[in-house]
């Protein structure tokens, strides 16, 4: 029976975790942390304030709650202006997370990376295993911040073995209230293509990532694995769903307009989001169904719809 710790715990992505260990049997106590509290409360979750840029309260967190097992999902998911602070929670809070976790003798992280762990670059396969290096983008800090957490990984596996991790590198996550920087390119009137890409997505349903973390963070097999659902779409593809026109634009033209518009402070995204719309990370989810042993319910196209379903102003028709 496991007594788990969730940071981040009151988020969109936490609460699907939190209410997903709550119902495990092998479950005996779920603590969502957070610094703030959430705006609809998961019954049988206690809810405790958890900092993890503070990292003198995580130690007495861990201990109040006799917590042996952590799912660190404490995280800047929309990048803004302030990199600091997201260096902060993201890089500095896992250091924190890590070292808590030792000193308390827990016995298992589960922690949410991403697939902008690789990063976006021209040579990536076409399919991304987890034996692909884990390589990101300086210009692009988000990516930058999950290649830095997975190193510290890296080097917490090889110094303390008797903490076990199982890493998540997650795919584009879609769900009934999820808004973020992907969601929001389906907005408009429009869709934004770069010139001789296809950007392929693959998504995967919040309820999937939940179901898998819930497995993690009990009798799952230890170990690094892509989450993401079977299959891709492509900007095309989705363009054709929402019944909406794509607008091709040259790679140097998007790059010159974006960095006019953050120089006028008409937008926080700069040139470096051509690679993120470029170069999409592929995700092969094989080693997540064969050796972890979770298949996700949906496709990364069943992902999409069930989106659209939740959504019904965003596609036209």
């Amino acid at each position: 029976m496991s007594r788990i710790l969730v940071t981040g715990g009151a988020g969109f992505l936490g609460s699907h975790v939190a209410a997903a260990l709550v119902a495990h049997p092998g479950v005996e106590l779920v603590v969502a942390g957070d610094v703030r509290r959430p705006e609809h409360p998961v019954d049988g979750v206690v809810y405790d304030e958890c900092d993890v840029t503070r990292p003198d309260g995580l130690v007495p967190l861990l201990r109040r709650h006799a917590i042996d097992v952590v799912v660190h999902l404490a995280a800047i998911v929309n990048p803004g202006r302030d990199h600091a602070l997201e260096y902060r929670v993201d890089v500095d809070g896992s250091r924190h997370v890590l070292e808590a976790c030792i000193a308390a003798g827990v016995r298992r992280i589960v922690v949410s990376s991403s697939g902008a762990a690789y990063g976006y670059h021209p040579d990536n396969p076409d399919w991304l295993r987890e034996s692909d290096p884990v390589r990101g983008n300086d210009e692009f800090p988000y990516s930058k911040h999950k290649r830095l957490v997975e190193q510290l990984l890296t080097g917490y596996r090889a110094a303390h073995p008797e903490l076990e991790q199982v890493v998540f590198r997650i795919g584009t996550i879609l769900g009934p209230t999820v808004s973020n920087q992907i969601t929001a390119l389906w907005d408009g009137p429009a869709l934004l293509a770069v010139r001789g890409a296809d950007s392929p997505f693959v998504f995967v349903w919040v309820d999937d990532v939940a179901a898998a973390m819930a497995r993690a963070a009990t009798d799952g097999q230890p170990g690094v694995y892509n989450v993401a659902g079977d299959g891709k779409v492509t900007v095309r593809e989705i363009a054709q769903r929402l019944r909406k026109p794509v607008v091709t634009v040259p790679a140097a033209v998007l790059g010159s307009a974006l960095r006019a518009g953050r120089a006028l402070r008409l937008t926080v995204h700069g040139p470096e989001q051509v690679g993120f719309l470029r170069y999409r990370p592929v995700l092969a989810n094989d080693a997540l169904k064969r050796d972890f042993g979770y298949t996700p319910e949906k496709t990364s196209a069943e992902a999409f719809e069930a989106y659209l379903c939740a959504h019904p102003g965003v596609a036209r028709g």
